[in-house]
């Protein structure tokens, strides 16, 4: 039998040691509005940066993956920037879309949409605008831009491909390992 050694590895000492050094940092930064999650929709080009975190929140409410990084979800919204300064048309779609769903936040929340706390509300917003071509355009465009990104890919388990390898039966099929041995 295995025993385990249930004394923490860790004292007030060291504790204190990484807190004093931790806390001017983030003092620092939380005090000047550095946000380093946010940096990405300031590089937009067309769109408005409050307009990409709707975007980039209604992306994780339509398909939530709570193993998947923003990264993943900026990856799929950042092209809506390009096409929205070639087709004027996309670009009134999403301002117009995203106005609406802020004034649909706005009147029941008295907040904008990005700042809605609980998920469960913020799904309740977005099944108002479901029938709009704004949500089935957003909803559409993520189903390929989310999950065909290969860097997603090992997050669900898919290997990609297996055409080029010969096909699923010598690539997989019988590999479960599982189930115990008969």
């Amino acid at each position: 039998m295995r025993e385990v050694d249930r004394r923490s590895k860790y004292d007030r000492r060291v504790f204190l040691k990484g807190a004093v050094a931790t806390a001017p940092a983030v003092a620092i930064a939380t005090s000047t509005g550095l946000g380093i999650t946010d940096a990405w929709a300031d590089e937009a080009s067309t769109l408005a940066p409050a307009t990409l975190k709707t975007l980039l929140k209604m992306a994780r409410d339509i398909y939530p993956h709570d193993m998947l990084a923003d990264s993943y979800y900026v990856t799929a919204i950042k092209p809506w920037d390009d096409k929205a300064a070639k087709d004027p048309a996309v670009k009134s779609l999403i301002n117009d879309g995203v106005a609406r769903l802020d004034q649909e936040a706005n009147d029941s929340h008295k907040m904008p949409y990005v700042q809605v706390a609980w998920e469960s509300d913020r799904v309740a917003l977005l099944q108002r605008i479901e029938h709009s071509d704004f949500f089935q355009k957003i909803r559409g465009d993520l189903i390929v831009s989310l999950y065909n990104n290969k860097e997603v890919w090992p997050k669900f388990g898919y290997e990609g491909s297996s055409a080029e390898h010969g096909g699923y039966i010598k690539r997989g099929f019988a590999d479960i390992d599982w189930l115990p041995k008969a």
